[in-house]
């Protein structure tokens, strides 16, 4: 392709990018330097019969003419990064100098906001990831091994949490874990515990986010596998029964190896949208026992006072980790590439 035809074929798609990718993180990250203006206050003396009295009132026409004069607001720097809210260094260097252990200086990040959602978001990206990429394959793997007139069925049963908004998905799953649901009375009755309440329970709140979250994301990554798997060169395959290996063997030295490359985009894509984590915690009504970055941000700009600093400020933290996630990814998709066109 000329370089010319080439320009003008991908400058519809990095217009695109810059506008709605690019300038709205920039603005993001300029939005997070500043913080609003305080209000102008004065004071104004009231005399009647019975005295005078002196009241501090907002002064609507000075506070609005510094908003007019300066509309990104007040330049802070990093001031808000800093801050208790966010990443507390004033906080962590008090609790790691009157912590009498490391578990007590632990003890305290966790109570600190930011880290505390941060905890969330890494244990849930971390532990649903792997996961969901294990049970996509194994489905993937079970139902190309089915009959041909029974993969349809199969592949409609295994898409349904696909299908189900998020959202949706998550609020029936809420109301049956309730304990007046069906899950939540076999769990009562499993640890013979009829005062058991899984949503007054943190570690099984966490655990119930988990799991809803590896069944709702396990079927993107069978699409993913099960389609990989019709391109594993059945010579390859029929050489390994040939030789006699075991079904596992065929799995482990034929086919995993075959579909590495999907592994890798699998884990890339999930790894972006579990550190987004939002609608289960929303859809579990979980604010109280999880908090993620996400929800974070969601209860900043929700408030009768939106902070718009504060939420495009965890808006940058939450980019930074992302790529920080990405990175090791990247890198070994990098050296593959790089090592297969040598």
């Amino acid at each position: 392709m000329k370089h010319r035809t080439f320009i003008w074929f991908f400058m519809p798609t990095a217009a695109a990018m810059l506008l709605f990718i690019a300038f709205p993180i920039v603005s993001v990250v300029t939005q997070s330097f500043f913080t609003p203006h305080e209000a102008v206050l004065i004071e104004v003396e009231n005399c009647g019969p019975f005295g005078c009295t002196t009241e501090t009132s907002i002064d609507q026409e000075a506070t609005q003419a510094i908003r007019d004069a300066a509309p990104l607001g007040r330049f802070v720097g990093f001031d808000i990064y800093s801050d208790r809210g966010h990443l507390a260094f004033g906080e962590l260097s008090d609790a790691w100098r009157s912590s009498a252990d490391f578990g007590g200086f632990v003890d305290r990040v966790m109570n600190l906001p930011f880290y505390g959602a941060l905890a969330f978001t890494l244990t849930y990206t971390f532990i649903c990831t792997p996961f969901l990429i294990a049970l996509g394959f194994a489905i993937a793997v079970a139902v190309n091994s089915l009959h041909r007139r029974l993969k349809g069925l199969m592949i409609f049963f295994s898409l349904l949490p696909m299908i189900v908004t998020p959202l949706i998905g998550a609020l029936v799953l809420s109301w049956m874990v309730d304990s007046r649901g069906i899950l939540g009375n076999f769990l009562s009755w499993l640890v013979s515990d009829p005062d058991l309440s899984v949503k007054a329970s943190t570690p099984l709140m966490w655990i119930c986010l988990i799991v809803y979250g590896i069944w709702s994301s396990a079927p993107f990554a069978f699409v993913v596998f099960y389609a990989g798997l019709q391109t594993v060169p059945q010579d390859t395959l029929e050489s390994a029964q040939i030789d006699g290996a075991t079904r596992w063997q065929q799995i482990r030295f034929v086919i995993i190896p075959h579909l590495a490359p999907l592994v890798t985009f699998v884990a890339l894509i999930q790894l972006m949208d579990n550190f987004r984590v939002l609608e289960p915690i929303l859809g579990f009504q979980a604010q109280a026992h999880a908090q993620s970055l996400s929800t974070f941000i969601l209860s900043d700009l929700s408030g009768e006072t939106r902070q718009l600093s504060s939420a495009a400020t965890t808006s940058v933290l939450t980019i930074i980790g992302i790529a920080i996630l990405l990175t090791p990814v990247l890198i070994r998709t990098w050296r593959d590439f790089n090592a297969k066109s040598h």
